[in-house]
């Protein structure tokens, strides 16, 4: 069978080396993915020819990426006999290192000089892969590749591990590959998770795209039905509709396909990543994972780590709403509309000035303004708008609020609340809390009626003490106002009484200023 080929120029490449998005292309298509330009020792962003993503090449050159020693086995090309080149391999001699074929092992034990030599049968693809020539050191070409640096995270032979290495923990690769072969395959769990995902939402974007088209072609149908009672001007409406019903068709289906593209790109890089790490773990000697194990845990972290949307872009809500007002047509007045704006609870806002306080007794009540997922005022009514107002020491003290719908997408919410104290207030729109809700509000105490006589006299006779009382029989409360009586402030009396009410007159109660006899008798009176 042929050997494997380069996906850039599709020609036999015999020593192709990995990117690191895992795809392989041979030496001269790699040095024409860079630009010529390169400064050296700087890093090359290419894109992979294969899957289009973003890479960089190593400061070092194209020789720090690691041969594609698997390419070969991939491709489905069977290994020969180093001898006659006719045969497939079955065996291989441990002490020539070469690969045998079934009449060649014969013939080897049978040679004098071969006759000691061990050769052991290929039993699987593993071992295919393993009597291929050995890998031989760069830095040392006569030495085989039978160490592992630990600090260095490489393998190494044993002229690199008495030199640069030898302050290093280096082992046998026989000995650390199942360390870092299962952490290999602990990634590759992780991975084949995300493909089974990936598979079942695009199963879920194709279905929604065909609930969108039904959809769409529901309302068509529904438009069609409500125009047929209108001649000229109905008809030219319904065309209008149709259009942006299309419109906003393409625009849901380009999202959708948008997404699906992005999904298909992520799986079958996963699929790309997945599959080459089990053939590497399946087929890969102990020194070609360790070679690899490297660049595949950094592509399968990368591609672990990369965040997808679990739900389709959009969803399929296009209603069609006959009793919409649209304008003219025509000049007639049309109704009918495409209605795709939701509600969107945390957008919605509270306004009024009742938000923080209330009067016992008294009528309160706030407006809700409901929006769209893009903060624009929905500018309809219709939806579930649910509020609770309950005391927070009394629990079973709770007020039934009005809501009222404009129809305009605002909301007027009024109460009135037959106790003092803080109350929560929560204001929710399809079972969800608005932006501000919960709040609490705090109803005062309601006004008291006074009863007696309003005698700013008696303060002012009292010569301005606090301590004198009102016609009620209560004291009078707050600041020094005056009735221009002597004394400082403007000459309209500010009437306190006992209970906090301030009621304005124009005219002194006690007289002109001179008139200390007339004022004396009201004070007389009043206490």
């Amino acid at each position: 069978m042929s050997g494997p080929r380069c996906p850039q120029c599709a020609r036999p490449c015999a020593s192709p080396r990995l990117l690191p998005c895992l795809h392989s292309l041979c030496e001269p298509c790699l040095r024409r993915l860079g630009p010529p330009d390169a400064a050296p020792g700087a890093a090359r962003p290419v894109l992979c020819p294969v899957c289009d993503a973003e890479l960089s090449l190593p400061p070092g050159g194209l020789e720090q990426l690691p041969p594609d020693c698997l390419a070969g086995s991939r491709a489905g090309a069977a290994a020969g006999c180093d001898l006659c080149a006719d045969g497939a391999a079955a065996g291989r001699c441990l002490t020539c290192g070469v690969r045998l074929c079934r009449f060649c092992c014969r013939a080897h034990r049978r040679q004098k000089k071969t006759a000691s030599h061990a050769v052991t049968e290929l039993e699987n693809s593993k071992d295919c892969s393993q009597a291929g020539k050995p890998l031989l050191c760069p830095s040392h070409p006569t030495e085989e590749l039978q160490l592992f640096c630990e600090q260095c995270d490489q393998p190494v032979c044993r002229d690199c591990a008495l030199g640069r290495h030898r302050q290093h923990h280096c082992d046998f690769t026989g000995n650390v590959i199942h360390r870092h072969g299962d952490a290999l395959r602990e990634l590759l769990k992780g991975s084949q998770q995300h493909v089974d995902a990936l598979e079942d939402v695009l199963s879920r974007v194709d279905a929604m795209g065909s609930a969108v088209r039904s959809r769409a072609e529901a309302v068509a149908s529904e438009i069609c039905l409500f125009a047929r009672g209108y001649v000229k001007a109905i008809e030219e409406h319904r065309d209008r509709l149709l259009k942006q019903l299309e419109d906003l068709k393409v625009q849901k289906e380009n999202l959708l396909h948008l997404q699906k593209a992005q999904l298909q790109q992520l799986l079958l890089d996963m699929r790309t990543g997945v599959e080459f790490t089990e053939h590497l773990l399946m087929s890969g000697s102990d020194v070609e994972i360790l070679i690899t194990k490297g660049l595949v845990s950094s592509r399968l972290t990368k591609l672990n780590s990369v965040a997808y949307s679990t739900q389709p872009s959009v969803d399929d809500r296009i209603q069609f709403s006959p009793h919409e007002r649209a304008g003219q047509c025509c000049g007639y007045e049309v109704f009918g509309a495409i209605l795709n704006k939701a509600v969107d609870p945390a957008r919605c806002t509270l306004h009024g000035e009742d938000l923080q306080s209330a009067r016992q007794s008294q009528l309160s009540g706030f407006t809700l303004l409901c929006k769209d997922t893009t903060g624009e005022p929905m500018g309809r009514g219709g939806d579930a708008v649910r509020v609770t107002i309950t005391h927070k020491d009394k629990r079973d003290c709770a007020v039934k609020p009005t809501v009222c719908d404009n129809g305009d997408g605002t909301y007027c919410i009024s109460y009135i609340p037959e106790e003092p104290g803080l109350y929560a207030v929560c204001v929710c729109v399809k079972g969800q809390h608005v932006q501000g809700s919960p709040f609490t509000v705090m109803v005062k105490h309601k006004f008291r009626e006074h009863r007696g006589v309003f005698h700013c006299c008696t303060f002012c006779s009292s010569g301005g003490q606090k301590a004198a009382r009102c016609a009620c029989g209560g004291t009078m409360p707050g600041g020094y106002q005056g009735c221009g009586h002597g004394h400082k402030g403007h000459p309209g009396c500010h009437h306190w009484s006992c209970c906090g009410q301030v009621k304005e007159s124009s005219e002194c109660l006690c007289g002109p200023p001179s008139d200390t006899s007339q004022r004396s008798l009201l004070r007389t009176v009043a206490l």
